[in-house]
């Protein structure tokens, strides 16, 4: 990824959280999300931390999803845990392997940056994304925990894999 796709990459996270995450989360929440608000965050934030790593999968013209990983921000983690903090495909490119090709190269550099194990957390009402998660090799570790938004507590579970691991 680079500061020239971080305005497609707004794009294709707000319009996936509102067609993910849909009766999930609060409307007025969703509702809300502005793509100029996340690309004017991402613009100031974007290469902050050099353990951070965003990649992109495009086709010919355009970027059609976007992953980061970093180093696991659970108070429980061991020093070579990573995260893959979010792994998101444009709506109408769903099931094309954008998201396989995303979390292909999200685990090869989770193994490069020496990451033994990988972690991320789910929506637990999000069943498409729990089963992708799944065909990738993560498994729900038995954590679960609450994410606060506005009234709301939208309950989220942490799946985990070894980096090694085959799917």
């Amino acid at each position: 990824m680079t500061v020239r796709d971080i305005r497609a990459v707004s794009t294709i996270r707000v319009t996936g959280w509102k067609a993910a995450y849909s009766g999930l989360v609060p409307t007025s929440y969703l509702d809300g999300l502005s793509v100029e608000a996340d690309a004017e965050w991402r613009t100031k934030t974007f290469a902050a931390d050099p353990l951070v790593q965003n990649v992109v999968a495009e086709d010919d013209r355009d970027v059609v999803g976007w992953g980061v990983l970093g180093p696991c921000r659970d108070d429980d983690a061991e020093n070579e845990a990573g995260e893959i903090y979010a792994l998101y495909v444009a709506p109408a490119r769903i099931g094309t392997g954008a998201g396989r090709t995303l979390m292909d190269a999200l685990i090869a550099r989770a193994g490069e940056a020496g990451f033994a194990t990988l972690t991320l957390w789910v929506i637990a009402g999000n069943r498409r994304a729990r089963r992708f998660y799944e065909r990738a090799g993560f498994r729900f570790d038995g954590t679960r925990a609450d994410w606060p938004v506005e009234d709301t507590s939208v309950p989220e579970v942490r799946y985990a894999r070894t980096v090694a691991d085959p799917r």
